[in-house]
């Protein structure tokens, strides 16, 4: 099994809170992963649609397996933060909503400044959209990463 298929599924189980509210990670490669909420009667608001906090634990989980994979050989040392997140819901999210989640800026750079300063700041956005396509949810997460 590739690295990155260990940190998707450790990462899938290792957070319980995203796991009750139903939010799968998909795909982790290096700074980038996917995840998906399918609506269940847990995950909906008082009209029908994907919860405002659900929609939001799915784009901070899909920001940290870009993050887990961006450090995937040094994970184990190191001490992940998610300091900030700012989120932007553009229409109602019905049925399954899919998230993707890129690190921003350079990841050669950021991984440099880590080897560097052994603590680094960086960006991941999140999109978020349905199953026909309609953007639903804009996420930016700042996540700072230290050495142990």
């Amino acid at each position: 099994m590739n690295p990155y298929d260990v940190i998707r599924e450790q990462l899938g189980q290792a957070v319980p809170f995203a796991r009750h509210a139903g939010v799968k990670l998909t795909h982790v490669e290096p700074g980038l992963a996917r995840a998906e909420l399918e609506q269940t009667a847990t995950s909906v608001n008082h009209i029908g649609t994907q919860h405002a906090g659900a929609l939001f634990t799915l784009g901070e989980t899909a920001s940290g397996g870009a993050m887990a994979g961006m450090f995937a050989d040094r994970i184990l040392s190191v001490r992940p933060i998610a300091g900030e997140a700012q989120i932007r819901y553009t229409k109602l999210a019905k049925g399954r909503i899919s998230a993707e989640a890129r690190v921003g800026g350079d990841p050669a750079a950021i991984l440099s400044a880590f080897e560097r300063d052994k603590r680094v700041m960086f960006e991941v956005a999140v999109a978020m959209h349905d199953d026909q396509g309609n953007d639903v949810a804009a996420m930016q997460v700042s996540w700072t990463v230290k050495a142990t």
